[in-house]
Order: C-alpha cells, then sequence, then structure tokens
C-alpha cells in the first residue's frame, strides 16, 4: 500500500471515530420537522442560521483561530486556575423558609433562586467539567460543593443557551423528573427532548416574547450578543436573555453576549432592575465581541438601569487566557468608581435579596 493510501485510511478512521463520538446524547440534536420550520420563520434566522441584531464576527479583527488556540495552549497558564481549593458554603436547599427571596451561586454561570415561594434554577452545570472532552475543563477544587441531590423540585428552570458550560447533559438528564418547567430559546428543546424531558415542559421561545407565568410571574425574552453550538453546526439554536418579573421584583437574567446596544434598549423598556445577574468572564482581546470586558459589564449594568449586579461567567472554568480572580477584581473596580452595589458571595452562600447585601468580603484576594 502506498504512503497516500495509508495516510488516506488513518485519516478514514479518524473521521469515523469523530463522527460515532459526536452521535453520543451529550451533543443532543439538531432542530428539525416542525421545529424547524418554526424556527425558519424567526426574523432572527437567516441563511441556515440565527443571528445577532449587529453583526459579530467570533474573531477580532487581527486574530486567527492559530494565534487563538496557540496563546490558550502555550501562552502563560499562570494564575489561570486556583492554587488551591476555593472556600464555599452550603445550606439546605430542602428546607428554605418559603418566605424568604434568596439566591445562591453554584460558581461560572449556574445559580438557584428562591423568589415568592417559587424555585428557580439558571443554567445549571454540576458534573465536575463544561466539555466532551472532560479532562480540558474541569471544575476549580472546591466549586463542586452541591450535587443534582440537593436540589427541590423546580418550578422554572431556564437556559440562557446550548453550550456546555450552559447546558450540561448529566445534570439536566438526573434533574428532568424534579423541573416542572424549562425556558430556553428556539431550538434548544430539540436537545431537552433527546434527554428525555417532556414536549409539555418546555417553552421554546423567539427574542421579544412574553411569556405569563400566573400569581404575578411573568417572562419577557430579550437578545444576546453571542453564538450557539454543542458540535460541528453552530447557530442552529438561539441564545437568550430573560426579563423576570416577580409580584414585588424585576431582574435581569443575562446569558454570555458582547457589548452592544440591547443592553439600553432593555433598560428603556423594562427598566429599571432591582437586580441584573450579567456574565463577567472568559473574555479575550481575540473574541471581544461575544463576551464582555469587566468594563463593559458595568457599563451594560448602567444601560438596564441596574441597581444592583451580581456578575457571573467566573470561579469555576478556566476557558480563557485571565486569571481566574481577574474578571471579579476589575468589575469591583469599576463598579466602585459610579458605586454600583455588587453581590459576590461565596459559592454556594445564601443571599438574601430583601436584606441589606452581606458579602463575604473579596474572598478572592488570599488566593492566587
Amino acid at each position: 500500500m502506498s504512503i497516500i493510501g495509508i495516510i488516506a485510511g488513518i485519516l478514514s478512521v479518524l473521521v469515523g471515530v469523530v463522527y460515532l463520538f459526536m452521535q453520543q446524547p451529550q451533543f443532543g440534536k439538531v432542530p428539525s420537522g416542525e421545529r424547524l420550520a418554526r424556527i425558519q420563520q424567526s426574523l432572527n434566522y437567516k441563511n441556515g442560521q440565527f443571528r445577532n441584531l449587529s453583526p459579530t464576527p467570533m474573531l477580532t479583527e487581527g486574530s486567527s483561530y492559530f494565534s487563538m488556540m496557540k496563546e490558550f495552549v502555550f501562552g502563560d497558564r499562570a494564575g489561570r486556575v486556583p492554587s488551591g481549593s476555593l472556600p464555599s458554603r452550603k445550606v439546605d436547599l430542602l428546607q428554605l423558609d418559603p418566605a424568604e427571596d434568596i439566591l445562591v451561586w453554584f460558581g461560572h454561570s449556574s445559580y438557584f433562586m428562591q423568589l415568592e415561594g417559587k424555585k428557580i434554577l439558571v443554567d445549571p452545570v454540576l458534573s465536575g467539567s463544561a466539555s466532551p472532552v472532560k479532562f480540558t475543563t474541569r471544575s476549580f477544587n472546591g466549586s463542586d460543593v452541591y450535587t443534582t441531590e440537593d436540589f427541590p423540585e423546580i418550578d422554572y428552570l431556564f437556559i440562557t443557551h446550548d453550550h456546555w458550560d450552559h447546558l450540561d447533559f448529566e445534570t439536566m438528564k438526573v434533574l428532568k423528573d424534579r423541573v416542572m418547567h424549562v425556558f430556553a430559546g428556539l431550538g434548544v428543546g430539540a436537545h431537552l427532548e433527546r434527554w428525555g424531558y417532556s414536549t409539555a415542559k418546555i417553552t421554546e421561545s423567539d427574542w421579544n416574547e412574553e411569556i405569563l407565568l400566573g400569581g404575578g410571574f411573568r417572562v419577557n425574552t430579550a437578545p444576546a450578543r453571542h453564538f450557539s453550538g454543542r458540535g460541528l453546526q453552530r447557530n442552529t439554536s438561539l441564545w437568550m436573555s430573560f426579563i423576570l418579573n416577580t409580584p414585588t421584583k424585576k431582574i435581569y437574567l443575562g446569558g454570555d453576549s458582547g457589548y452592544d446596544t440591547h443592553f439600553k434598549s432593555i433598560g428603556e423598556q423594562f427598566g429599571p432592575f432591582d437586580l441584573v445577574i450579567l456574565e463577567n468572564g472568559q473574555y479575550d482581546k481575540s473574541w471581544k465581541y461575544i463576551h464582555m470586558m469587566p468594563e463593559e459589564v458595568v457599563q451594560a449594568a448602567v444601560d438596564l438601569q441596574a441597581k444592583m449586579i451580581f456578575p457571573g461567567h467566573w470561579g469555576k472554568f478556566s476557558l480563557s487566557n485571565h486569571a481566574w480572580n481577574e474578571p471579579i477584581i476589575r468589575l469591583t473596580e469599576e463598579a466602585r468608581k459610579i458605586n454600583l452595589p455588587v453581590l459576590h458571595p461565596l459559592i454556594g452562600d445564601k443571599v438574601i435579596l430583601n436584606e441589606a447585601v452581606s458579602n463575604a468580603g473579596f474572598w478572592w484576594e488570599n488566593i492566587q
């Protein structure tokens, strides 16, 4: 056999292995049938994929995938992962006082809220990894204090988009029978149905829709500036942010997003907000259009007319080139300049939203 034939054979085997690997349930499913037909009617869907409101290149001008990967793999890795175990606390979510409005952060973009007695969960990732290849994106030591067994029945589960660090197969499978209803962007339901979720439990929405939940609860869907995809195909499902109205509060649930004019538009239409939850971390100069720098996160909170900000997307995974605690250091410094209150609890701690802010101090300062 010739050298060319041997190389072709090896490549064929590799392609076959990759193909078989990506048939696993954890990769979800691409929308088809009636779901795809609905997607094709969306004003935000063109030429076979969802689009952002503004032109959004994946990479910054002058960057390349080669240079980006070279820096990520071979660049200075000092400080990207904390040297020791992160401090954390744990509360009994099964024995909460129903009169308390609380927030509990699980690191990165996963958090639990109890509001007016309703149990709410957002982007839960509790498997210890944010990748189909687990050893590549392990969670930081100390950040996995909770497991799926610690959760009560969940009234409303929100999924902002289908990336691995926001939609976790293992977590979602275990929670399936404890989740009463899921809210997500168009197309995400294809993943959930493959994982055993009933169609009746899933509400898929486009941007700028309103969902009345009863009892004074209302959800409005809103844009973000990002992208989606769990496999080789990008943007087959829609990335979202949500405005959650309760009888006493208005909260912005922001998913991954680059900075853009949509924050100001949302603030003008729905603000002011009692609390805005924004992603702050995993940014880089090479992909500045799809993730905000910390200073931009503070500006987004201003645009949204926020009374208080809770920054997520840090403290659990290293998905960028910055030090693990750089996002919160930069954000708190910027917020201080304009006297914007910042929630920055320990992972797992209970924040009582109706009381004065009581943080655990700048707990990240003594961890390298």
